[in-house]
C-alpha cells in the first residue's frame, strides 16, 4: 500500500496569506515566520548597511537585500524562502518578484523559534542550491557560523568580537560588535 503524499503545498498558497501574515515553503511544507525581535532587525539593518556600502564603494555589481525578499531557490513552485539578507551578483536571476536560483551569499539571523530551521532545514537547502556562503547570526549566544559552499567546502565559527572574512569578497571583514 502506498504511503500517502504530503507536503503538497505550493507558492501560490503563500501569496494567498493574509495581510501581514508571512511564511516560508520548503520542499512543499509550510512553515510560519513569527515577527523578527529589536535586536534581529538591528542585525539586519547594519548587517545589510555594511554589505551594501562595501559593494558601492568597491563598484560591485552585486546588490543587497533584506528580508522580505521572495527568493525562489528551485525551478518549481514549491520552494519559496525570505532569507534575512540576500546578496545576488548575477542581475539575471531578478525580476519583478524577488530572486531566481541561488543568491550568492545568505545570512540568517537566529531566534529562539528559528534555530531548528536556519541550522538544518535551511542549511541543507541553501547548500543544495547552489548558495556560495551561509552565515548564522546568534545573537543569544553572540556567535556565526560561517559556511562556504565553493570547490572547497568549510564551516567556521566567530565570536561577534571577530573579524569575520566574506568568502564573496576576500579584503572585507565584518566585525559584529563594532555596530551592536
Amino acid at each position: 500500500m502506498p504511503l500517502p503524499k504530503k507536503n503538497e503545498h505550493t507558492i501560490k498558497e503563500i501569496y494567498a496569506l493574509p495581510e501581514g501574515a508571512r511564511a516560508e515553503l520548503i520542499d512543499g511544507e509550510i512553515y510560519d515566520m513569527a515577527p523578527p525581535n529589536r535586536i534581529h532587525q538591528e542585525l539586519v539593518q547594519q548587517l545589510s548597511r555594511i554589505i551594501g556600502n562595501y559593494i558601492v564603494d568597491h563598484n560591485g555589481e552585486c546588490r543587497v537585500y533584506p528580508a522580505p525578499f521572495a527568493v525562489f531557490l528551485n525551478k518549481d513552485d514549491r520552494t519559496y524562502v525570505e532569507p534575512d539578507i540576500s546578496v545576488i551578483c548575477d542581475g539575471d536571476k531578478l525580476d519583478e518578484n524577488g530572486c531566481n536560483g541561488a543568491p550568492d551569499w545568505i545570512i540568517e539571523i537566529v531566534s529562539p523559534g528559528s534555530q531548528r530551521m536556519d541550522y538544518l532545514t535551511k542549511l541543507f537547502k541553501y547548500r543544495t542550491a547552489g548558495v556560495r556562503e551561509y552565515w548564522i547570526v546568534n545573537p543569544m549566544k553572540q556567535t556565526v557560523l560561517v559556511y562556504s559552499f565553493g570547490e572547497k567546502e568549510d564551516s567556521t565559527q566567530y565570536l561577534f568580537e571577530d573579524e569575520i572574512q566574506v568568502g564573496i569578497y576576500p579584503e572585507f571583514t565584518i566585525k559584529i560588535s563594532n555596530f551592536l
